[in-house]
């Protein structure tokens, strides 16, 4: 077992190679002491490479109105009056601790998303 650090895109595809022939391998093994680290490596590689930005507060509002099946209406409850609840998800506010707040508590939208 030679593991080494992935610093190029050619040590990164080598690293999911040799993944892909240890899944599987059974813990507390040799194969599953390497296949331990490789995964820890490749998602340190990734995290720095292809990191997530989190999505816009708003756009996460609407996703979850939308999986809700919520409207605009729906939403005075949780962010004030309907020409506020325009006004926020046109982006033409900004949201308050108060609003972040029953977001968070009410509709589960994570609050360092709300918070950014």
């Amino acid at each position: 077992m030679e593991i080494r650090p992935i610093k190029t895109e050619q040590d990164y595809d080598s690293a999911i190679g040799r993944i892909e022939e240890l899944w599987g391998a059974k813990k507390d093994t040799p194969e599953g002491d390497e296949l331990d680290l490789l995964v820890t490596l490749v998602e340190s590689y990734e995290m720095k490479h292809y990191s997530i930005a989190p999505p816009d507060p708003i756009d996460a509002i609407k996703f979850r109105m939308e999986q809700m099946g919520m409207t605009n209406s729906d939403m005075v409850k949780y962010l004030g009056s309907q020409s506020r609840v325009s006004e926020v998800l046109n982006k033409k506010r900004k949201l308050t601790l108060g609003m972040i707040k029953s977001l968070y508590k009410e509709l589960k939208i994570p609050a360092e998303i709300l918070l950014a």
